[in-house]
């Protein structure tokens, strides 16, 4: 996950192909690209030509059920958008994920770029609309947490230091946030989530599950061991575990294959 890197970014992207990376990445809605002079230049015109009339009628939209973890669940529209050389046959595909097809409300709207292929068969590694919409909506997850890191923690307060002691300082902030997630996991156990028959992601491959949630064979131990030279307590041990549990409590569940 980075702090500025986004779907309009191509060396990141093109970075992220290149080594067989999956993502799902943000683009701004008004994020102008090449294109013929009579076709959209931006995700939200290419958005608007996708035919929506009704809930009856909506063209290329299709409707994707968002489920959350306090149990409620709401209604999006989905649909795979064409802009310059991103298309749902393309290399990378533009998904548009909103409340309102007809207004495209800016607090609800996603303008989303991806290199998942469209679903052809089932077999590959391959994500349909409401797939690439819970994908992205882990995201808020991820953001609550480097918000946290960012601000209650000090992750940013490293200026006017040598590099050496800005990597300790970052490690120490790992340390911190890890002491947070395990006080939270002590005073509130969570269940295990059930096995799927997905695969696990590669951020969490190499946890090993015990009895404690998120926990890897050393429940107990908030850092496992040392940085080699550095004095310092390794929180990456850990970091795998705490990854698997925001998986675990995700705020959306697996979606179902499309009809």
């Amino acid at each position: 996950m980075a702090d500025c890197f986004y779907g309009d970014n191509p060396g990141f992207t093109d970075a992220l192909t290149a080594a067989k990376v999956p993502f799902v990445l943000a683009l701004k809605p008004h994020k102008g690209t090449w294109a013929p002079a009579d076709q959209a230049h931006t995700p939200v015109e290419a958005a608007g030509e996708l035919g929506w009339r009704s809930p009856s009628r909506p063209g290329r939209w299709r409707r994707v059920t968002r489920r959350f973890r306090d149990g409620h669940a709401e209604a999006w529209w989905a649909a795979d958008a064409q802009l310059g050389g991103w298309g749902p046959d393309r290399r990378l595909r533009l998904v548009v994920a909103t409340t309102d097809p007809a207004r495209l409300p800016g607090h609800s709207s996603w303008y989303l770029l991806t290199n998942l292929p469209r679903p052809r068969s089932r077999r590959g590694q391959q994500a349909n609309l409401a797939e690439v919409v819970r994908l992205y909506g882990l995201r808020n997850w991820v953001e609550q947490g480097y918000k946290q890191v960012k601000s209650e923690l000090g992750w940013a307060d490293f200026q006017v230091r040598s590099d050496r002691a800005i990597r300790r300082h970052w490690t120490l902030v790992c340390c911190a946030f890890s002491f947070c997630w395990q006080a939270v996991l002590a005073e509130q156990p969570a269940q295990p989530a059930a096995p799927t028959a997905q695969a696990a992601p590669a951020a969490t491959r190499g946890a090993q599950p015990t009895g404690h949630p998120g926990g890897t064979g050393r429940a107990r131990l908030v850092a496992g061991g040392a940085a080699s030279g550095a004095g310092l307590a390794d929180p990456l041990q850990r970091s795998a575990a705490l990854l698997a549990v925001v998986v675990a409590r995700a705020p959306a569940d697996t979606a179902a294959a499309a009809a």
